[in-house]
């Protein structure tokens, strides 16, 4: 078995020199809701198949809205959660739909943020099918060091040390030299 490469999702070096001190993207889930099931939420299905190459699944409404419509357990939404490269791959394209740019106050205090994409025709090679319309999404993203899965391990599952989470200006720093993102004050 060979040792695992450099991984693309990490930021630079830190200046202690330690690699596992250096952020990195976690995952990034991508949803689509819809509010309704039936034609929307498979359009919606449809959409992010396009995007990610891989198969969503659906959300379900967790409780009942009458003014809306909503049943409890009703089907109202599709997402997918990307890790390693797909999920870089797809937060660049979708940097790029944004134009490089993402508002300050998106990231929260452990350094994950969250945007959303207007339509899926912004991203390049998507071309406007009226079968579908227009779809919008929904990006978060986590980010953290390596080790930050102790909190969700089975065995031996213990609460995220502090030398372990990030903040926003590790993020902020991972989105400048990584993706080439400007952040909006």
């Amino acid at each position: 078995m060979s040792a695992p490469s450099a991984s693309p999702v990490t930021a630079p070096v830190p200046p202690s020199g330690n690699p596992h001190r250096s952020v990195r993207v976690i995952k990034v889930v991508i949803n689509s809701g819809v509010g309704e099931s039936g034609e929307a939420r498979t359009k919606a299905e449809r959409v992010l198949q396009m995007l990610t190459h891989q198969k969503p699944v659906s959300t379900r409404a967790h409780s009942t809205n009458r003014d809306f419509g909503i049943r409890a357990g009703q089907e109202i939404g599709a997402k997918v959660t990307l890790r390693g490269a797909a999920a870089v791959d797809f937060l660049q394209r979708a940097f790029e739909a944004r134009d490089r740019q993402l508002d300050a106050d998106s990231i929260d205090r452990s350094g994950n943020f969250s945007f959303g994409i207007a339509d899926y025709t912004d991203f390049t090679g998507m071309k406007y099918d009226p079968q579908i319309g227009i779809q919008g999404m929904d990006v978060s993203v986590e980010v953290g060091r390596a080790g930050y899965r102790v909190r969700h391990r089975r065995l031996q599952s213990r609460p995220v040390p502090a030398e372990l989470r990030s903040t926003r200006d590790e993020t902020r720093a991972l989105l400048t030299a990584t993706f080439g993102v400007t952040l909006l004050d």
